[in-house]
């Protein structure tokens, strides 16, 4: 089922979006034909995952060329509301490249725009089945086990994440595939549970063990011995390495580098921003406090209480022990660095 899974699907008129937050009590879709739309469903998270987020900007440029059209924008107007998709949300630099790329192709009119997005979509599938089998293949030399291996997770980074199959749960689909992988331990993931809801889903999909655990229990997981490596994906890789991903990882990376196993993190090279010299220039979205003061709409935290909700946070390159793109693994904490290998 996760190889045929699409999170994001051009029906020909409008887009089809798996609604990850019904997920995994109730399958349902949401249907785009609107700018509005789209731009709320990138922001509540319906569509999540730097490279799902990417694809559905992609297609969004149809979508206001569509709009324009029922009703009677202006060019400058149809800019104006695609520059609205490609800032939905700030920190997943995929969504910018992707809207950019399509752009080009702006005046050329709807079909060239949604041959350019299904393009997007079909050589994100191409790179990340491409760094499963790299990824795979490096965690194996690298820990040198004669044993399936165990691997840690964080966030949900599978088909549901991007354009189908995934990063660093494409990774660890590869080990499973190879009868090399023995469990995943599923950080649950804040804000919206994105472990426990979509990652553990995909994970029973595909018939994996695996626990699923709370962000705080990762680092005494890591540090008991009980995980092999960790596999992240990424929001912005800076040129320096410096990785922007789902808030909690930098508490995986500090682990596992005090444990001395590797920390992998795993993303197509759309992902890496060469413009962005280190992860000081990564602007990190904070979502509403009330995810953080309140449970299922109860206040849980005094009146007085202020939230601070960042939805990323920064792990230095120095911790990236490997970064795998579809063009192999830069060992990145030991001098590979994303601005001098993939220019």
């Amino acid at each position: 089922m996760s190889q045929e899974l699409r999170a994001v699907e051009w029906t020909g008129t409008g887009l089809a979006l798996i609604d990850q937050t019904a997920l995994p009590h109730r399958t349902a879709t949401v249907d785009v034909h609107d700018v509005d739309t789209l731009v709320d469903a990138i922001q509540r998270l319906v569509v999540r995952g730097a490279p799902a987020i990417g694809a559905a900007g992609a297609y969004g440029v149809a979508i206001a060329l569509l709009q324009g059209e029922r009703e009677g924008w202006t060019d400058d107007e149809i800019r104006k509301a695609v520059a609205r998709v490609r800032e939905a949300r700030p920190t997943a630099v995929n969504l910018m490249v992707c809207v950019d790329r399509v752009m080009t192709r702006f005046g050329e009119g709807l079909d060239a725009v949604l041959a350019e997005a299904a393009a997007v979509q079909r050589e994100d599938v191409e790179a990340n089945r491409a760094m499963g089998a790299f990824g795979a293949d490096w965690l194996l030399q690298r820990v040198g086990a004669d044993r399936p291996l165990r691997i840690l997770t964080h966030c949900n980074t599978g088909a549901l994440a991007t354009a189908g199959w995934g990063t660093a749960l494409g990774v660890i689909r590869e080990l499973h595939a190879r009868g090399r992988l023995e469990v995943v331990y599923a950080d649950e993931t804040r804000p919206l549970l994105q472990g426990s809801r979509l990652t553990a889903w995909e994970l029973v999909q595909e018939g994996i063990a695996h626990f699923v655990q709370a962000d705080g229990a990762a680092a005494g997981t890591i540090l008991r011995g009980e995980v092999d490596a960790a596999i992240v994906g990424a929001d912005r890789i800076a040129a320096n390495g410096d990785t922007a991903n789902k808030v909690g990882t930098v508490g995986v990376a500090l682990a596992c580098a005090d444990a001395g196993i590797p920390f992998l993190v795993a993303a197509p090279t759309t992902t890496v921003d060469l413009s962005t010299p280190d992860g000081a220039a990564i602007h990190i979205e904070l979502r509403g406090e009330d995810e953080v003061l309140e449970w299922a709409g109860v206040r849980t935290a005094p009146a007085e209480s202020r939230g601070h909700n960042p939805a990323f946070d920064v792990t230095p390159g120095r911790l990236v022990t490997g970064l795998v793109t579809e063009r192999g693994v830069l060992e990145v904490s030991a001098g590979a660095l994303p601005g001098d290998r993939l220019r």
